[in-house]
């Protein structure tokens, strides 16, 4: 959950400043709804039991995921506004529909813990792999300035701490996705110790990182907060 509001309260509170989400999609914010989604139902007593943390913290930022896409809303074009509505419904009756077939499908705990873990895992594993395309760009421009510390850093972290409660739990579904995300932090923090030196220091280049890195790692999320 802490990702998550690193990486989007910078976006939206340019939003808000300028009232206008200028070139900024929803895309992202709507994939993160999804990912919640599906963690706070993998958490709940008829698919898991005593998951409690697994569904408070996904359930916190679904709900900070909904504010995001309402300041979205509010600022957005007509047809902006339309695109993210139709997708919500989409969302939502994807989400009932597939939840409606594992309930009715399998009746067994394990048997819908494994359906329900899959589809978590892959849409987590999704949102972890999103900075892959900034890792390819600091190598090729030897330069930080579009891979912002602090989230490199969160997403290290979120990972490490996730991937040791799934041992605490011996889930293998948080486990995998998190761990790949620890591993995937540490690789950006290593590629950042690299080539911090070589990145410009300019104002301008100070600013760019947010606003490019905002709009690159969110065509995934966090994911905490994610899980």
């Amino acid at each position: 959950m802490i990702e998550s509001i690193l990486h989007c309260s910078p976006t939206f509170y340019r939003i808000i400043k300028k009232k206008s989400v200028e070139e900024f999609k929803a895309d992202p914010y709507l994939a993160t709804v999804l990912n919640c989604i599906f963690w706070v139902l993998y958490g709940l007593p008829f698919v898991t039991s005593d998951n409690f943390l697994v569904v408070t913290i996904n359930g916190i930022g679904l709900v900070i995921e909904l504010v995001y896409l309402c300041i979205y809303f509010a600022f957005a074009e007509q047809k902006g506004r339309k695109k993210m509505v139709l997708w919500l419904i989409a969302e939502i009756i994807f989400v009932a529909v597939l939840t409606t077939v594992i309930l009715m499908a399998w009746h067994e705990h394990k048997t819908r813990k494994l359906a329900f873990g899959i589809i978590c895992e892959v849409f987590n594993i999704i949102m972890y792999a999103s900075p892959l395309t900034i890792m390819k760009k600091v190598i090729t421009t030897k330069s930080v300035e579009y891979m912002p510390f602090y989230l490199s850093l969160t997403n290290f972290l979120n990972g490490c701490i996730w991937a040791s409660y799934a041992l605490i739990k011996l889930d293998i579904f948080i486990l995998v996705s998190n761990g790949l995300g620890a591993l995937s932090g540490a690789v950006q923090l290593i590629l950042y110790a690299i080539y911090f030196k070589s990145t410009p220091k300019s104002a301008a280049a100070a600013d760019l990182p947010m606003k490019t890195a905002t709009v690159q790692l969110s065509c995934n999320d966090g994911a905490l907060d994610r899980v």
